[in-house]
């Protein structure tokens, strides 16, 4: 026994144990192999950030909205981007737009001055701002002189305060624009005729000077320029963006509603605000209900000139109420309430309450109750409106980006500051340097375009 090796007299090691030690082996170094793999995605899942597809290129918003992606917001303050900027419109419909050489010419002569092929009577009579010559002097004068912008249609002339005024209006768009809408601009002429009959422009006064050249909303008309079955933007025409109201007792009895209540969003930037109201939106929709909405905003620190968050703000300042409430079933929070609580005890209107964003809209899709509320707690991020459209949501609830519009009351006064600068893209083009502020073109350009004057003028608009 003495002479045996100790090899021998070791149990693990014996021909019948070699099958259960290698099984052994295998099975730690499988589950070795495991916990490593677990650790390096939860490593990847812990650091991967996904590209935020509000600011994607329009080419690609609706592949996010029909993706599986994550629906979490990363917030941006950059661009602050609405439904006109991810529209795809035919652009033949900008292509063809009205040049100089495009006006009937009457007779040979410089633009800006004219012979009437007709003069009979006083010279002096009161300039006829009807007559195609007339009209034909105004276009030409008009597009050469704002060399930067394209014009698409012109309206019929309107005679102004004095005899020899006319104003006129019009629909354009910069040359380098990006944004599908146009924008409308009418102008008052002066227009002298001398002892030989001749017609000369004299002076064109400023943007949305020639007011009697612009038309009256027609009853029923939608906001917007209609091209090619698709509405665009058209920025300068009148606005109607009144309350809707609920026509009778027995038309809010028998309607359906959807109300988000508190929550983290408030005095958020543009684009967290938009990334939880279009979630409530797209969940009225879903559920085919009105969605109650806060006309009221807080406008975060990082627009104001207090550098701190300003309550009262009007949601019709901002974006295109107008257009919401044509396109989109919507009530104004405050007017609502005002109906409920007058009307929901002798009706018999029930209430819906949810507490949890987990609640899907999906769960919700037979609630018959009058009202469903969805209340929001205080703790962040978990108290987000968009947390509702996350998970196994996205892929249900689309966000309506083609209801919401820039407001044409803002876009209106970028307008007019740009109509006396230069346009350039979608925004002001601004010559700088010592160059552009001795320049005769801009003597108070320094003043004209100073931060505090610019915003200054915005802020007295909102």
């Amino acid at each position: 026994m003495l002479g045996r090796s100790g090899l021998s007299r070791t149990g693990s090691f014996r021909p019948e144990n070699l099958g259960q030690n290698a099984l052994h082996m295998i099975g730690h170094l499988c589950f070795t192999l495991f916990v490593i793999g677990v650790l390096v995605f939860t490593i990847i899942a812990a650091t991967y950030e996904p590209k935020n597809p509000i600011f994607h290129p329009s080419t690609k918003i609706e592949t996010f909205l029909t993706s599986s992606s994550n629906a979490t917001f990363r917030s941006d303050n950059t661009v602050v981007r609405t439904g006109e900027d991810f529209m795809v419109s035919n652009q033949t419909a900008f292509a063809t737009f009205i040049n100089a050489k495009d006006v009937v010419e009457t007779k040979e002569g410089s633009t800006d001055e004219i012979s009437l092929s007709r003069c009979e009577g006083d010279w002096k009579e009161p300039i006829d701002c009807k007559d195609p010559e007339v009209v034909h002097l105004m276009m030409k004068v008009v597009i050469e002189r704002f060399e930067d912008i394209h014009f698409y249609q012109f309206g019929k002339p309107a005679p102004g305060p004095k005899e020899n005024t006319c104003d006129m209006a019009w629909r354009f768009r910069p040359k380098e624009g990006k944004t599908v809408a146009f924008f409308k601009d009418y102008r008052r002429f002066v227009i002298k005729r001398s002892k030989k009959c001749k017609l000369s422009v004299v002076s064109i006064g400023d943007y949305h000077s020639g007011v009697n050249a612009r038309k009256k909303k027609r009853k029923n008309q939608k906001p917007g320029f209609e091209q090619g079955g698709v509405p665009l933007p058209v920025v300068g025409e009148p606005i109607n963006d009144s309350l809707p109201v609920v026509e009778s007792e027995i038309a809010f009895s028998r309607g359906k509603y959807l109300i988000y209540a508190g929550g983290g969003d408030r005095c958020k930037n543009m684009n967290h605000y938009l990334w939880s109201f279009l979630c409530a939106l797209g969940e009225a929709q879903y559920l085919n209900r009105t969605l109650v909405m806060d006309l009221t905003l807080c406008l975060s620190s990082i627009y104001t000139l207090s550098n701190e968050d300003e309550e009262g703000k009007d949601f019709r300042f901002y974006f295109d109420f107008e257009h919401l409430k044509e396109t989109a079933s919507v009530l104004d929070q405050q007017q609502f309430w005002e109906d409920w609580n007058e009307w929901q005890r002798q009706d018999g209107l029930t209430l819906y309450l949810v507490e949890d964003s987990r609640v899907t809209p999906m769960q919700l899709s037979e609630v018959k109750d009058s009202l469903i509320m969805r209340k929001f707690g205080s703790v962040e991020p978990d108290n987000y409106w968009y947390r509702v459209c996350e998970g196994e949501t996205e892929s249900v609830i689309r966000r309506p980006w083609h209801l919401i519009w820039k407001s044409r009351r803002l876009m209106d006064i970028v307008s007019a500051i740009a109509s006396r600068l230069i346009w350039d893209y979608d925004s002001v083009h601004i010559v700088r340097g010592d160059k552009a502020r001795n320049s005769d073109l801009w003597p108070n350009l320094a003043q004209d375009t100073s931060p505090n004057t610019l915003i200054s003028t915005l802020q007295g608009k909102i």
